[in-house]
């Protein structure tokens, strides 16, 4: 299994990356400061507060297993954002 750290970085990258996306899509299309694009953003933020909370929770019966957890939890929420993403154009 990759480290934590490796984790948290992946963590940062991906909803980075979806957030990014966002703003370009913003400054492209002429639509800043969009609903729907603050709703995705917005919801980038709370993954990434919820799932950085995840990984840095100690008291768990098995600590591979839920990081294990926590990195299918983060490809979930990506590709659910990434949808949100690709309905903005």
């Amino acid at each position: 299994m990759a480290s934590i750290k490796d984790l948290k970085k992946d963590i940062n990258f991906v909803l980075g990356d979806i957030i990014e996306a966002v703003y370009f899509w913003e400054a492209t299309s002429k639509s800043k400061d969009s609903n729907e694009g603050s709703k995705i953003i917005d919801s980038a933020i709370a993954t990434f507060d919820d799932l950085i909370a995840k990984v840095n929770k100690k008291d768990v019966e098995s600590r591979s297993k839920h990081l294990a957890a926590v990195r299918k939890e983060l490809e979930t929420k990506a590709t659910e954002l990434i949808a949100d993403v690709n309905k903005l154009g």
